[in-house]
């Protein structure tokens, strides 16, 4: 739910909810006054009660208006006042009676007026009934004027004491506003505090992830608690997170790279400039004392350095490959012929090494894949290199196979020699940089361990593959595969295909 529509049904709960607690709050606060108007009143609630008293009020005064006609002077009987005065006492009301200008009656229900009954309707003023009196607190329902057969002028008046009833409604009023306020202040500050809750916490979370990737700390994760805005933006940091603590992980990896890069560096040119230095100080101290010594130990020299050369050069093509700045030229290759013409071209120097060197197996469709040429065959020449330097001398024959077939999309160039192999430990290492999987394999034979390095670089600067199956001292077979250009299903780039051999 997003923020905005969270934020729209909060500002109509704070309406409805206040609202509907209030008319509960106004039920139940309406209940309890009407149990006090009932102690008050004696009359059954379950009905109409305002319509009950009306009909007893209305019952007591046609006996007062019948009386009044037949019998005037009975008005001023007290007994006969009584009975009717204990009938409207169960209603809270009561009865007065004044006779000229004095007070002759008062029912004990009524509070206490003077005897002169000052504030009272005089004789054939007219009753606005029902009439409150404010200052008598008196509720004058009826008013009967009436003569007596001596010519006295009385008046007769049914009122009910309304001081209870305007403390019950006022108690109700208050009680009422008390309720209204309280409940707004709950309502309102629980919903205000369920909302910025919702808000306010992953605000903090960020907030403390923040703070501690500003310390150094990337481990802090952010889990999204909810799928408004605010997750969105927790989900969107925790991606930034995670991608800061790949960069920083990948640029502590290189560094350490290249610590291992300039470690490595320093020990494959301090042998070869060893040796120039030491066969160099032989020439100076005269230790050539022969022409052929001297051309033995220039010819040293000469070697060393073309040794040094070439793994400069090395070392300078794997550094622009590793940073992404050698330039590719990328065109449809088609090659079945293109392994051909290598075979070609590798066949006399490869019969000079005396070794058997054979194009075993072409597909019979051609294949087409997208690679720099150039770049390609640095690749063959160092894996046929490889091969080549880590021979197996006690062998009657050496022999190398090259072969070329399409599998799961991808065109799979197979380089197989029967030499030495390689150790079980040491075959996932080959591909490192400046990796020899034994002594033997050092700069004397002419590696630098970068060779098998370079291939891998330029083959996943392909999207190709290359690994390697071999077992100690039966031989090793490479394998580069390359995506085909024609759109063919591709295996995805962290599978190898399936070969057999």
């Amino acid at each position: 739910m997003s923020i905005r529509l969270r934020l729209v049904l909060s500002y109509i709960a704070m309406l409805l909810v206040p609202l509907v607690l209030f008319g509960l709050a106004l039920a139940a606060l309406s209940l309890v006054f009407l149990g006090h108007i009932g102690s008050l009143y004696k009359v059954d609630f379950k009905g109409n009660p305002v319509k009950h008293i009306m009909q007893q009020e209305a019952v007591v005064y046609a006996a007062i208006l019948e009386r009044a006609a037949a019998q005037p002077d009975s008005l001023l009987d007290p007994a006969v006042l009584a009975e009717w005065d204990e009938s409207l006492s169960k209603f809270n009301m009561g009865l007065i009676v004044r006779k000229d200008q004095n007070i002759v009656y008062e029912s004990s229900i009524l509070p206490l007026l003077s005897k002169d009954g000052i504030g009272l309707p005089v004789y054939n003023q007219k009753l606005d009934s029902p009439e409150y009196r404010h200052d008598e607190g008196l509720w004058l329902t009826h008013k009967l004027d009436f003569q007596t057969d001596g010519g006295s002028r009385g008046t007769i008046f049914i009122a009910m004491d309304g001081s209870p009833l305007e403390g019950y409604l006022a108690g109700f009023a208050k009680s009422v506003l008390i309720a209204f306020v309280v409940i707004l202040v709950l309502t309102n500050g629980a919903l205000t505090y369920i909302m910025s809750r919702s808000i306010i916490r992953p605000l903090r979370a960020l907030q403390r992830a923040t703070e501690a990737i500003k310390e150094g700390n990337l481990d802090m994760e952010v889990v999204p608690q909810s799928r408004d805005e605010i997750g969105e933006l927790s989900t969107a940091f925790e991606e930034m997170r995670r991608k800061l603590k790949l960069s920083v992980e990948l640029q502590l990896q290189y560094e350490e790279n290249r610590k291992e890069l300039i470690s490595n560096i320093s020990h494959d040119l301090k042998t070869p400039v060893t040796a120039i230095k030491g066969y160099v100080e032989g020439i100076i101290d005269g230790v050539t004392n022969s022409p052929d010594k001297l051309d033995r130990y220039v010819r040293t020299i000469y070697t060393k350095a073309v040794d040094m050369d070439r793994m400069i050069d090395e070392l300078f093509l794997f550094s622009k490959l590793d940073l992404g700045r050698l330039p590719f030229q990328f065109e449809p290759v088609a090659i079945d012929r293109y392994i051909g013409d290598c075979a070609q071209e590798l066949q006399y120097d490869m019969e000079a090494e005396g070794i058997r060197f054979e194009l075993v197996e072409l597909p019979a469709a051609a294949l087409t894949v997208t690679a720099d040429r150039e770049k390609l065959k640095r690749v063959l020449l160092n894996v046929i290199g490889n091969a080549v330097k880590y021979r197996d001398d006690g062998k009657a024959e050496s022999r190398i196979r090259l072969s070329v077939q399409p599998i799961d999309g991808r065109a799979v160039i197979q380089v197989e020699d029967n030499g030495q192999g390689i150790p079980a430990a040491a075959l996932p290492h080959i591909f490192d940089r400046f990796y020899r999987a034994d002594p033997s394999r050092n700069s004397a034979t002419g590696g630098s361990g970068l060779g098998l390095a370079i291939a891998k670089q330029i083959v996943a600067e392909h999207g190709g593959l290359i690994w390697a199956d071999s077992t100690a001292g039966q031989g090793t077979t490479v394998y580069i595969a390359l995506p085909l250009a024609d759109g063919q299903e591709e295996e995805k780039a962290d599978e190898q295909p399936h070969t057999d051999h």
